[in-house]
């Protein structure tokens, strides 16, 4: 006899609810595979996990997976970095889009299905999150205003390349006028002319008090802004003339602080490459 999925549960469920195509709340999970264990790590998220742990879930409606490979690690800056320690560490980050308005319905779920796949042996533990946290999504500046592509595909689209950049602020209200400095004056101009088609910017929630154990609460939740930059070259390509200086820029403005930017390449699903290069 067939297990009871409560399959009648699921037309009801459906019926209500927001279900626009926003990606009001994202997931980003950086994660550094403890050393020896890099090739085993990448299978087990490769061939499961993304799956199972995150793209079969409810309400979460697009990913993509990114890695660092050692030369684009050590691109990174600040060297005192307050998201990781070392700067280097969190070789691969995976980004992933929830439905505007289904946060509480998908964390319940994915509460669930993590506790499950830990009974069943299906989580690596030779991993360390260095920055993971779920967001809620605060805006979104474009290079070139209504054409190409829209945040809701940025993980679909074939960018060619991923930069994060994590700012602290002082409070709440620092926070509000760092953002609006953000998205009517710098990330415009920033933009202009260069390879990032476009910057989403978040601002971390805290996890559920029944979260897994090796997934530390978020820091920052009151005062740091998460931007991903997605762009159409490599960011080794361009890296001189974009990102270098976005640390002076914040800080000439008074309103906050970068605590990390880190320029990533996507991963080729199904495969193992780059994870000879980590290191």
């Amino acid at each position: 006899m067939s297990e009871d999925t409560r399959s009648e549960v699921y037309a009801e469920l459906a019926a209500v609810g927001p279900y626009g195509v926003r990606p009001g709340h994202a997931l980003i999970t950086m994660v550094e595979p403890h050393p020896g264990h890099e090739y085993a790590y990448n299978r087990w998220y490769e061939d499961d996990h993304y799956y199972a742990g995150a793209m079969a879930m409810p309400w979460m409606c697009a990913g993509r997976r990114w890695v660092a490979i050692r030369d684009l690690q050590l691109l990174r800056y600040p060297q005192t970095s307050a998201v990781a320690q070392p700067v280097t560490a969190g070789c691969y980050i995976s980004v992933y889009w929830i439905t505007e308005g289904r946060y509480d319905d998908h964390m319940k779920w994915t509460v669930a299905i993590n506790r499950r796949l830990g009974r069943d042996g299906r989580v690596h533990q030779q991993r360390t999150h260095v920055f993971t946290a779920f967001q809620d999504h605060e805006a979104t500046v474009y290079r070139d205003g209504a054409a190409g592509p829209r945040d809701y595909h940025a993980l679909d689209h074939p960018y060619a390349g991923l930069v994060v950049q994590v700012i602290d602020t002082d409070g709440p209200a620092q926070r509000a006028r760092l953002l609006e400095w953000l998205r009517g004056k710098h990330l415009p101009g920033r933009l202009a002319g260069s390879c990032a088609a476009m910057v989403t910017v978040f601002r971390p929630t805290p996890l559920p008090g029944d979260r897994m154990a090796h997934v530390k609460q978020v820091e920052g939740v009151d005062t740091r802004l998460t931007l991903l930059w997605f762009l159409e070259q490599d960011p080794r390509e361009r890296w001189e003339d974009t990102f270098t200086g976005l640390d002076t820029a914040v800080a000439e403005s008074g309103l906050g602080r970068v605590e990390l930017v880190a320029p990533f390449v996507p991963t080729v699903p199904g495969t193992d490459r780059y994870v000879d290069r980590l290191r």
